[in-house]
Formats: structure tokens, sequence, C-alpha cells
């Protein structure tokens, strides 16, 4: 059979993120423009980024689709994190930096304050819109594995479109959240700093969850273990075959967000070599029909008959 991608989920969280931020960013300069407001171009600042964010990680998506070939074997599916690592690089150097430094230029040069009311309407829908796509990836999120804790899983997960999303939607509203509280103290005490300091808590903010992004990008980049229920699991479905006398360590690695690589140690009954052969191929078919993320495992099984060292060969995909 051919290759399959390991990303086959349409990228609806990406998606959804992308144009409610572009749409959004253009509304917060607008803003910003006629309010005066720090902690609007701050805001405005970061939809842009989270903009650019989302779309570098459709560029990942896309490539990590590429089909395995001689100089990657294994495909292109950890290249995904490798996107994701640039966009929390970004999100923490341009998106917390700038609002920061916004922040703090409007407190050295505080201009003339303007409408504030176009500032507090576009928080408003600013903060449906970010809230719609938050819960679109939030329940993208809910939707992985078995039953656990929602921050479970999310810091278990290891899609990039996922958590990446949940992250920069989490920071937008609490930024908006911050934004207005900012706005609205500036505008009743005529003060400037409550919008000025407004704008680097955003930035701060901004930088508190890159460094979430880019420990957990960090972590799946240079390989990371399936679950370890999986795991459990694996090991469980192996040892319950007639065939199998013992199951040693299994060591898991996710080459994607749905492609995970197994190499498990196993000491068989006394087998020949032909059954032992046609013991490996079911235990394939067994665990990948439990696990259908395992794409490739690899067996390394001795039989105690004839001390036989033998690898199965790659599942089929």
């Amino acid at each position: 059979m051919g290759y399959r991608g390991v990303v086959s989920e349409k990228p609806v969280t990406v998606i959804g993120a992308v144009v409610a931020n572009l749409v959004i960013a253009v509304a917060k300069f607008a803003a910003a423009g006629v309010s005066g407001s720090s902690a609007m171009v701050a805001e405005g600042i970061h939809s842009v980024v989270d903009t650019g964010n989302e779309l570098l990680l459709l560029v990942g998506l896309r490539r990590a689709k590429k089909p395995p070939d001689e100089t990657h074997p294994y495909g292109y599916g950890m290249e995904l994190y490798f996107w994701s690592l640039l966009v929390s690089m970004i999100l923490f150097s341009v998106g917390g930096g700038m609002s920061i430094y916004e922040g703090i230029h409007h407190l050295q040069h505080p201009g003339e304050g303007g409408d504030a009311m176009w500032s507090y309407i576009t928080l408003g829908v600013a903060f449906v819109a970010e809230g719609a796509s938050w819960l679109i990836a939030v329940r993208a999120v809910g939707r992985e594995g078995r039953e656990a804790r929602f921050m479970d899983k999310l810091h278990r997960s290891k899609d990039p479109t996922k958590f990446v999303v949940v992250g920069e939607d989490s920071a937008a509203l609490l930024g908006l959240v911050v934004a207005f509280v900012g706005v609205l103290t500036g505008q009743l005490t005529g003060s400037i700093y409550p919008d000025a300091i407004a704008s680097m808590v955003i930035g701060a903010i901004l930088c508190a969850t890159a460094v979430y992004l880019l420990v957990h990008s960090k972590h799946l980049l240079i390989g990371e273990s399936t679950d370890p229920e999986v795991v459990a699991d694996i090991r469980r479905l192996i040892g319950e075959h007639e065939a199998v006398r013992q199951v040693g360590r299994a060591l898991t690695m996710h080459l994607g967000p749905q492609e995970v690589m197994v190499n498990v140690d196993i000491q068989f009954q006394d087998l020949s070599s032909e059954q032992l052969a046609q013991a490996i191929d079911e235990l394939e078919v067994i665990v990948q029909s439990a696990h259908p993320q395992v794409r490739r495992l690899y067996i390394e099984a001795q039989s105690v008959a004839d001390n036989l060292l033998a690898r199965v060969r790659e599942p089929r995909v």
C-alpha cells in the first residue's frame, strides 16, 4: 500500500485561528489609531504575530505530509515540530518584545488620547472571535486520547496545530482582558500609566506563553515517547499472545503527531522459524489494530528453542 501522510486531519483549528486573527488585527490597529491606546497597539501586534505564526504552522503541516525518501527514510513528520519551535521564538521575540517596547515608548512619549469607544467595541468583537477559535482548539485537544483531565491532554498533546493554537488563543483572551482594564482605567483616571502598563503586561503574557510552547516543542523535536498508557497497552497486547513467553522493554518515539515508532524486546516460546515469523505477523496486526498511530513496529524477537534473533518488517501503511 502507498504511504499515508502523518497528518491526516484537516487543520480546522489553525485555519479558524488565521481567519479570526487577521480580521481582528485590522480592527485593533484601526481602534488604536482612533483612540491612541498603547494597549490596543500591543493587541494589534499580538494578532499580526499570531496570524503569521499560524500561517507558518500551515507550512509545517504541508511539509510534514511529504513521503519518506532516501535521505529521510522515516518521513518528514517531525518537521512540524521545527515550525512550532519557530512559532514560539517569534511569539517571544516579536510579539512579547514589541508589546513591552510599545508600553515603554508610550510612557516616554505619550500622545493625545482619542475616543475610547472604538477600543471597547473592537475588544468586545475580538473577544468573541478569539473565544470561538479557542473553543475549536480546546475541543480538538479534548478529543485526544483516553479519559484524562484537559490540562493533562494539553501537556501530552503531540500535535502543534492544537496545543500551539490553544496557547496562543488563551494568551489572546487574557491579553484582551488586560487591554480592557488598561483602557478603562486610563479613561477613568486620565492617566497614561494604566494603558502603557497594560501593553507591557500583554508583552509579558506573550513571553510566558512562548516559553511554554518553546519547551513543549523542544521535547517533541528531540524525540518524545508516546503516552505511558499506550506503551503499557502495547506490552499487554503482546504479552497476551500465546506464542509470547515474556515482554521486555518497549521503546517508543513520535515521528509526527499521528506516527509512532515502537521497538520492543520479546522472548517467544519454543518456536520454529516459520512459527516465529507467523507470530510476529500476528502481533503486528494486533498492535496496529488497537493503536493505528503505530506506523513502524520493530520486534527484537528471541525464540527459546533456537536462540533466533529476528526483526519484523515495517508494518503496512
